[in-house]
């Protein structure tokens, strides 16, 4: 029987990183153990058991904040949930110690992400902004359905929907959906996205993909890609049901990872769907 991958938790406290303890160390998801855990400064399980945080026995692995100290623990893999600022700053501290990374923060801007991919020149970088085998599905399958509709007069709109405690919008999500329907279609996504509309925007020109955002409750995370041209609409839609999905995926990114060169993965590769990686 393998060693289980060791995993360094960032932004721990947060409500990706403990369901991934919950997973991980309730065995759940077997072949995993959480050696490390670092939240913000301000955390309010600072100090705290991040096992006893997730609801299970101690862990014997207390919430830090120090990344550079819970390097010590001897981490197979970090797994990044916290954000932007934070992501960006355990970059260089991470491509420093040679550690794999799994990133799912959203909401990364541009300095941010060129944080990650410098990163990615010295460590083996897993980046998505959803990590569920399901939307990576779909990615394929919105580039495909745009790359066969493209000049054929089908206008594209994404929406979706999450809690109302998400704080960036669109989401990461859709705006990877996004990507792939500007892919297909022949498009730079920066060229033709349109946030919303308000107002008297005229009329609907051909090169746009529209991103909508729906807030409240405690909705994971629901995703749609619309197709509409005159006389019929084809929709490709994902709804997740419960966190833990992405929370498996992360996982499976985690214990995919080590051994990798140093390069940009996302879970395509992690899943097989493109080359440059196997399920």
């Amino acid at each position: 029987m393998s060693a289980p991958v060791k995993l360094l938790l960032i932004g721990a406290g947060g409500r990706m990183g403990l369901a991934i303890t919950r997973l991980a160390g309730s065995g759940a998801v077997p072949g995993f153990r959480v050696v490390a855990a670092v939240d913000r400064p301000d955390s309010p399980l600072a100090g705290q058991d991040i096992g006893a945080a997730a609801g299970l026995p101690p862990l014997g692995v207390p919430v830090g904040a120090d990344l550079s100290a819970a390097l010590a623990a001897g981490a197979d893999a970090a797994v990044d949930f916290s954000s932007p600022a934070a992501s960006a700053a355990a970059a260089p501290v991470l491509a420093a110690a040679g550690l794999p990374w799994v990133v799912g923060t959203t909401g990364l801007g541009d300095a941010e992400k060129a944080a990650v991919a410098r990163a990615a020149t010295h460590i083996p970088v897993v980046l998505s902004a959803n990590m569920s085998v399901g939307i990576n599905l779909l990615y394929a399958l919105v580039e495909q359905a745009a790359r066969a509709l493209r000049g054929r007069g089908y206008d594209c709109e994404i929406t979706e929907r999450h809690h109302r405690r998400k704080k960036d919008a669109p989401s990461g999500t859709a705006l990877y959906l996004g990507e792939a329907a500007a892919a297909g279609y022949g498009w730079p996504l920066a060229d033709v996205a349109v946030d919303g509309r308000s107002g008297l925007v005229g009329e609907r020109p051909e090169k746009e993909i529209g991103f909508h955002a729906v807030r409240g409750g405690d909705i994971v995370g629901d995703h749609a890609v619309l197709f509409a041209a005159d006389g019929e609409c084809l929709e490709l839609a994902h709804r997740a049901t419960s966190r833990d999905t992405l929370a498996i995926g992360a996982l499976r990114a985690a214990a995919w990872i080590p051994g990798r060169a140093p390069a940009l993965y996302h879970m395509r590769h992690v899943l097989g769907l493109e080359p440059g990686g196997d399920s």
